[in-house]
């Protein structure tokens, strides 16, 4: 799992008038809860774009007052015009308590159904999965090999090691459809046979 370091710097003062004044010094107010202690912070604004533009999914290590915390993004939010960060939640990692995070669906292998013409549709590009930190994949990996035509990869048929994925076992990951050049295809095999 990758992981995006931050400084932050303790807030003193907690409130409206004092979060209208850091977002005008173009910082975030954040909040970082988990491990019983809860810590309310700034962040420079360009520090979050090493987070949010990056389709990978990261744990954060915070670097508070010389004291590093292991975290992950929990709740984010922008301002509804600019879409700047507006308020952002952290919560802290334990080495012993599962946390869910949103990880993205790749596949491996050029599929059989492709080769004869077949289009291959992600019917969900991310999964849900609940895993110690240490544990925590980065990626799904899904070998697409032996599909062909109208075949699918179900929750069920992914390899899931020291992780539990969430999303219901019968719903559909991967999907070879047919195309026109796939049909055309199969009729002049039939015909010639």
């Amino acid at each position: 799992m990758r992981i995006v370091s931050l400084s932050g710097s303790l807030r003193e003062n907690v409130g409206k008038k004092d979060a209208k004044a850091l977002r005008r010094e173009d910082k975030v107010p954040c909040v970082m809860y988990g491990k019983g202690e809860q810590y309310m912070f700034a962040v420079p604004q360009t520090e979050f774009q090493r987070i949010l533009f990056n389709p990978a999914p990261c744990f954060v290590e915070i670097d508070l007052a010389g004291v590093k915390h292991r975290a992950m993004l929990k709740d984010i939010d922008f301002h509804p015009v600019t879409e700047i960060v507006y308020h952002c939640d952290f919560y802290e990692l334990s080495d012993d308590k599962a946390v869910v995070m949103s990880i993205p669906v790749h596949t491996t292998g050029t599929s059989v159904g492709v080769m004869k013409g077949g289009k291959l549709v992600y019917k969900q590009k991310r999964l849900n999965v609940k895993a110690l930190p240490a544990n925590m994949p980065s990626e799904i990996l899904i070998d697409i090999t032996n599909l062909d035509i109208a075949q699918r990869c179900k929750v069920q048929d992914v390899p899931a090691e020291n992780f539990t994925i969430l999303n219901p076992r019968s719903s559909e990951v991967v999907v070879i459809n047919s195309t026109r050049a796939s049909a055309t295809g199969e009729n002049e095999v039939v015909e010639a046979e």
